[in-house]
């Protein structure tokens, strides 16, 4: 009884034309959806971000998928604990539920197939790697010209006043599982079954937020170079180029037109469902980086407004 993966988030902004910019020049694909934009990931079918006009910027819900038999088990087991399902949004197709996070977050759950991360993550690295290979006496180094296109939506962070409480609630309710934290600071869980190290994480803040979304590239390329175009289009730098400790991915982090983030990765830990993996409590120091430019003063500043 667990959610299998993260398939994507909806956001309400002051306004669509420049979260449509942004995401595009970031790498995803761009249609509209009535009054509302839907963004894909490189040969994708499913919509991963969907941008809503609204009053100011805030996380409208995120959806996870389940099987048939998880999506029913899950019902029962908010129902049982007191939680009130509610309707879907429209924009969320098929058989699906709804309900809030202690923090008032909607959760959607739609049932969907589990996809196969792993052989995925194999091909769109072989596929990038054979552009540039050296065989033959090639170059290695890619052109200035080439593109970047995640192929995925890996996990998103939300800020919190209680991390432990989002903890007890996405693992008691949804099946998620702890892999690391930093005492009460940050802390990040992965699904049931095999899974990246972490698809959502929690920050502490004040108040609830939404800090990042976090998408796949296919080589440590990609985050330099897409990172470095986005910058040269005069977006505002987050942080970036390094390493991560915790999940172990290389990072490079851009501030969207909201001032939350959209990050690029590539090479983060995966953890087997029959692993003997322990979750560790990290030091404070240990939380963010292993090496890398410093952290920015405001890169864990939670800009979305007061509920």
């Amino acid at each position: 009884m667990s959610v299998h993966s993260l398939l994507g988030y909806a956001l309400t902004v002051p306004d669509i034309e420049p979260g449509r910019r942004f995401y595009e020049d970031f790498g995803l694909s761009g249609t509209a959806r009535g009054n509302a934009l839907a963004l894909r990931c490189g040969d994708d079918t499913r919509d991963t971000v969907t941008l809503e006009a609204g009053k100011g910027r805030r996380l409208r819900h995120v959806t996870f998928g389940a099987s048939a038999a998880s999506l029913q088990a899950l019902k029962k087991n908010i129902e049982s604990r007191g939680g009130k399902l509610l309707d879907p949004p429209s924009s969320e197709p098929g058989a699906a539920i709804a309900v809030r996070d202690p923090d008032n977050n909607l959760i959607v759950v739609r049932e969907t197939a589990r996809a196969n991360i792993l052989d995925r993550r194999k091909a769109v690295i072989a596929t990038e790697a054979a552009k540039y290979t050296r065989a033959g006496g090639n170059r290695g180094c890619p052109p200035r010209n080439m593109t970047v296109k995640p192929w995925r939506l890996g996990h998103v962070l939300f800020f919190t006043p209680d991390v432990d409480r989002q903890i007890a609630f996405y693992s008691d309710v949804l099946g998620m599982k702890l892999s690391d934290r930093s005492g009460p600071v940050i802390a990040f869980l992965r699904v049931a079954g095999g899974s990246d190290h972490h698809v959502l994480a929690f920050a502490k803040s004040d108040r609830p937020g939404f800090h990042h979304a976090s998408f796949e590239v296919g080589g440590i390329d990609h985050v330099g170079f897409g990172a470095a175009s986005l910058l040269g289009k005069g977006y505002r730098n987050g942080w970036g180029f390094g390493r991560h400790v915790i999940g172990s991915n290389y990072f490079h982090y851009i501030r969207d037109p909201w001032g939350s983030l959209a990050e690029y990765f590539f090479d983060i830990d995966y953890i087997a469902d029959d692993a003997s993996w322990q979750a560790k409590d990290w030091p404070l120091e240990d939380s963010l980086y292993l090496w890398g430019p410093n952290v920015p003063e405001d890169f864990v500043q939670n800009f979305d407004a007061e509920r």
